[in-house]
């Protein structure tokens, strides 16, 4: 099998090429990434793409048709990956999210790619009602990342796909330990405040409902998705990709962080209007097609994994939310050291 992995160099891309790995240790497995976020390696002792065959820089928007010859299986991760990006570079969330995801998966069409694994996510739901939203349910994209993330669904739906058997996985949040560790996520940011400040704060009033997906176990999912047959799910599926028990209230994850971490403080603001972003989500489907790649981490367990990485690094950066940790953090000090132009390419 020959397995190409757009976006591999951020936060998600080394577990998943350490998953595929092993689950096929003869495929060849390629990246292809700008290097963004290549040099924020957390905790790790190695590079993660030594797990690879071989490592493409280059700009997911001018990715070359070559690139995909031979491949049976194409993973897209490759996205400005969330609200705050998404709001500082909205034309350019549009141009990386959604037209060069449609634009690699006519490439993949044409190049005779079997599957074409998108990475949405569960932000497409945005405000949703009190019951658990389905893939049938509408959608209420509230940010630029998220419409974004709908707007490659419905181009997917469209494509003239030819017999590529198309996957769009809408995860819930990501959490969980990587060798690229991001700390703008609601859980990650929890973790590493209980450990470098004992302390959290909950700046909402802590009612707002997330589903969480550990990184390892979006990994199980795009292992599914990559060799998923026509016969499970139809050529174009959409599926909401996690747990029903993975759907938590704000308020309930930082608390269950604090009883984690003995001594951590939690301090909510009960008196802050309600956060709009709040939706539960039904993982009843994807339950029923891949049985086989259900996610096994627990929130206790994703915590411990968090403590753990966080205290092996000598954590203890308070101001963390200024830091390398933060991606947007990032793309704001390439740009500030002319590194990047304004439209998120590198400058010679």
């Amino acid at each position: 099998m020959h397995i190409l992995i757009t976006g591999n160099m951020g936060y998600v891309g080394p577990s998943l090429v350490r998953h595929l790995r092993i689950k096929y240790p003869r495929a060849r497995l390629v990246g292809y990434d700008s290097g963004f976020f290549a040099h924020c390696i957390t905790g790790a002792s190695a590079l993660p793409e030594k797990y690879l065959d071989e490592q493409i820089f280059g700009d997911v928007r001018e990715l070359p048709p070559d690139v995909l010859k031979g491949v049976d299986a194409v993973v897209h991760l490759a996205a400005v990956s969330n609200d705050p990006m998404g709001n500082r570079f909205e034309a350019v969330t549009e141009a990386i999210n959604r037209d060069s995801s449609i634009r690699v998966a006519q490439l993949a069409r044409e190049a005779g790619v079997r599957n074409y694994v998108f990475a949405s996510s569960c932000s497409v739901y945005g405000a949703g009602s009190d019951a658990p939203r389905r893939e049938s349910d509408p959608v209420n994209p509230l940010t630029a990342y998220a419409r974004s993330k709908i707007g490659t669904e419905e181009a997917l739906s469209k494509l003239d796909r030819g017999d590529m058997v198309v996957t769009s996985l809408r995860f819930a949040t990501a959490c969980g330990m990587s060798d690229r560790l991001r700390l703008d996520l609601v859980l990650n940011d929890f973790v590493a405040s209980a450990v470098a400040d004992g302390a959290i704060t909950v700046l909402s009033d802590g009612t707002p409902w997330r589903p969480l997906i550990d990184v390892a176990d979006m990994a199980r999912a795009i292992e599914w998705a990559v060799s998923r047959p026509a016969a499970n799910g139809g050529r174009l599926l959409v599926v909401n990709a996690g747990s029903d028990g993975w759907n938590y209230q704000v308020k309930d994850l930082a608390r269950a962080v604090a009883e984690a971490i003995p001594g951590t403080k939690v301090s909510i603001n009960a008196n802050a209007p309600p956060d709009k972003r709040s939706y539960r989500v039904d993982f009843g489907l994807y339950r029923g097609l891949a049985p086989d790649h259900q996610p096994q981490t627990t929130l206790a367990q994703a915590i411990a994994a968090l403590h753990q990485g966080l205290t092996h690094m000598g954590f203890v950066d308070k101001a963390f939310r200024n830091s390398q940790s933060m991606r947007l953090k990032v793309l704001e000090a390439h740009l500030a050291a002319e590194r990047l132009s304004a439209d998120l390419r590198w400058i010679a």
